[in-house]
């Protein structure tokens, strides 16, 4: 099977419609169902289950499709790192980030880096740490700005910057004019959170596991400001990272005095793979900055 193959077949499985992939690729629906019996033909079974109209990816096509992802990101990895040797000046940076970098540290870096590099492009991926772990080994992306530091088997790993962490309290809460606070002295009081496995839930969960203990939970959010606008609100309190300065809250922040609370922010990516030199390049800034 060859690369135009194999990328209709990503879509196929993503939209699991032959319609629809047809019209989104810009093909014939006859064209796309030939090339699919190809690709099940040398698979040596099917990929989908047919049911009507609709196509279901099962078990077989599940594996082909992780593979077919990273077949198709390794070929565009070497295209971009032979384009980057054409011309050091030029290529693609694929960047993902946190969710919570989003509104500062990532836009401002990304700013100053096009400064002194402008022709280099970027693709960007907004994720949760999980998210970024799994888009970097599938290819998707390249590099990721992300934390807690991820498996260090699979992945290359460069702090950028450590962030305490707070206590979110609303404003006129019993922790509100304090200078600091214990997380255990919070025991009782509800808590909004992450969900699971977002970093900074995992995070979380260890201090409380380090404290000895359990508290209610109220809400589990997929977003740092939602946790804050539940707080506000008065649904509970939250362990979050310490705002930036200059930066709006509707929550008081106290800083909270466990020696491990904190977030490590940093560089990750594939151990087995060279960046090519865009990417490369732009490592070297964030880690000279």
């Amino acid at each position: 099977m060859n690369l135009e193959e194999l990328q209709w077949f990503v879509v196929l499985a993503e939209t699991e419609h032959v319609t629809e992939a047809a019209a989104e690729l810009g093909v014939s629906q006859p064209t796309l169902s030939r090339a699919l019996t190809r690709v099940e033909q040398k698979a040596g079974a099917p990929l989908f289950d047919r049911v009507g109209r609709r196509l279901h990816l099962n078990e077989y096509g599940r594996i082909m499709l992780e593979h077919a992802r990273r077949s198709i990101a390794e070929i565009q990895a070497a295209l971009d790192r032979i384009a980057a040797l054409r011309d050091p000046d030029t290529g693609r940076v694929r960047l993902a980030f946190l969710h919570s970098l989003a509104n500062w540290y990532v836009p401002e870096q990304l700013r100053r880096f096009r400064e002194a590099a402008p022709k280099i492009a970027f693709d960007l991926f907004q994720g949760a740490a999980h998210e970024i772990a799994e888009s970097i080994l599938d290819g998707g992306s390249d590099v990721a700005i992300t934390s807690p530091r991820p498996d260090p088997t699979a992945f290359v790993w460069h702090r950028l910057y450590v962030e305490r962490l707070c206590l979110a309290v609303p404003v006129g809460h019993r922790f509100a004019a304090r200078a600091r606070v214990s997380l255990s002295a919070a025991a009782d009081e509800p808590f909004v959170v992450l969900e699971k496995p977002f970093g900074l839930r995992l995070l979380t969960d260890d201090l409380w596991a380090e404290v000895g203990i359990s508290p209610e939970i109220v809400f589990e959010a997929s977003e740092i400001p939602t946790m804050e606008g539940l707080v506000a609100a008065g649904f509970g309190v939250a362990v979050v990272p310490v705002p930036r300065e200059g930066s709006e809250s509707r929550v008081v922040h106290v800083p909270l005095s466990n020696s491990r609370a904190k977030r490590e922010v940093g560089l990750a990516w594939r151990r087995d793979r060279q960046l090519a030199p865009p990417t490369e390049r732009f490592v070297q800034f964030l880690i000279g900055t």
